[in-house]
């Protein structure tokens, strides 16, 4: 019986990318395709669509 490995698109790069246990950065390619799809969701170039959420907090919530 012969298991058939799942390969998606790195979601950065678009490379070819294994998805097994042995690949820790999955779904990316590389710690660098990582970190930089990180970095754009910090700097709010990528988004959740949807009505932005307000958070109100009582003043002794606040610490």
């Amino acid at each position: 019986m012969t298991t058939e490995i799942l390969t998606v698109k790195c979601p950065q790069c678009k490379k070819d990318v294994e998805w097994t246990s042995k690949n820790i950065y999955r779904p990316f390619c590389s710690k660098r395709c990582q970190l930089i799809d990180l970095g754009e969701w910090a700097d709010e170039e990528k988004t959740i669509p949807g009505e932005e959420a307000f958070l109100s907090l009582s003043d002794e919530e606040h610490w």
